[in-house]
């Protein structure tokens, strides 16, 4: 059944079917109300695409992710949680999310390019943010309202959200100084995220307020996956004048660092003490239990909800746009990975 089928059925005008359907003025209440009653006994609902192009609006907000294909236990798990919570105030809004997946394999800025050109959505997320990101100086040369998840070196203005990586590195520098360690292993992203320069740079500065200088044969670089945590662990053990500490900038190094731990005899916490970052299954289910810290998704969704549809309003509006920057706290979780040094 299509607008054409109802107008006839009614002896209606298209026209008027249309406003009635639409809300539009120069309809009676009454026809309205039999426009209304068909659409819904016939099952008619409009062409959403149409409706868009003509509106100039999609009624759609993307969100881009690149995936890790090799993260097994994690998975995507992190951002669905956020998708629960900025989902729940798009709809609010008459919007809907949609997730736009860059394979690995693709270029992330001809990816944003191709979403933009055919006008897919009203607005935009991305993350994953290099250091330095071409995506970020294509939207705002585009004037696309979006907002960066994750911070890059660009000077330019823009809406921005990140973790407080700094924080988690000195909170976790902090107590494992406290606990007596002073050798003390950084375990960062081997790519070239911007996430993993800050927390190592925080890491860095961090011990050196104690007096510790980080030496670079206690800087590792790995891919955030199960087997980067392994391969960090066999390092680590090879090491001629080993760490008593190290930091994870991700929890997905935990559980391949686990077992490689295990399969040496070296168990974490006693031997070896661990703090990891945001508080995952992979921590909950680990023993001894992960030092991890603790963020609400759900509420960081929320907050990029609310800010992308400021964005958007002031855009339709003409006003001028005032850009959001927040960085986003964790709390501190301890577990029994984090012990006084062995002696």
């Amino acid at each position: 059944m299509n607008i054409h089928d109802i107008a006839r059925r009614l002896n209606i005008s298209i026209g008027t079917i249309s406003r009635a359907l639409n809300d539009r003025a120069g309809v009676s209440a009454k026809t309205r109300q039999r426009v209304l009653e068909a659409a819904k006994r016939y099952g008619y609902s409009p062409n959403q695409s149409g409706r868009s192009l003509r509106r100039g609006a999609t009624g759609m907000i993307g969100f881009i992710v690149i995936p890790n294909r090799d993260r097994t236990t994690k998975g995507e798990a992190f951002f669905m949680t956020i998708f629960d919570g900025l989902q729940s105030v798009l709809a609010a809004h008459g919007l809907d999310l949609v997730i736009h997946y860059c394979r690995a394999d693709q270029d992330p800025a001809t990816h944003v390019q191709r979403i933009v050109e055919r006008r897919m959505v009203d607005g935009l997320i991305i993350s994953q943010i290099n250091r330095s990101d071409p995506r970020i100086d294509y939207l705002i040369q585009k004037k696309l309202p979006f907002i960066a998840f994750g911070r890059s070196t660009t000077h330019r203005a823009h809406s921005w959200i990140d973790l407080d990586f700094e924080g988690v590195a000195e909170q976790s520098i902090d107590l494992l100084y406290r606990l007596g360690h002073r050798r003390i292993a950084i375990a960062t992203a081997a790519n070239d995220l911007n996430f993993g320069h800050l927390y190592l740079d925080a890491g860095r500065a961090s011990l050196a307020r104690r007096g510790i200088t980080l030496t670079d044969d206690l800087i590792f670089r790995e891919p955030l996956t199960e087997t980067g945590g392994y391969s960090l662990g066999g390092r680590l053990l090879a090491l001629r004048d080993r760490p008593t500490a190290v930091t994870l900038v991700q929890n997905t190094l935990t559980l391949g660092l686990y077992h490689r731990l295990s399969d040496a005899g070296v168990v974490p916490g006693r031997d070896l003490s661990i703090v990891g970052f945001d508080q995952s299954p992979n921590g909950d289910f680990l023993r001894p239990s992960l030092t991890q810290f603790r963020l609400s998704l759900t509420e960081l969704g929320e907050w990029l909800g609310g800010q992308i549809m400021a964005l958007i309003e002031a855009r339709r509006a003409g006003r001028q746009i005032q850009h959001a920057h927040r960085i986003w706290p964790l709390q501190i979780v301890p577990g029994e990975s984090a012990q006084p040094p062995a002696r």
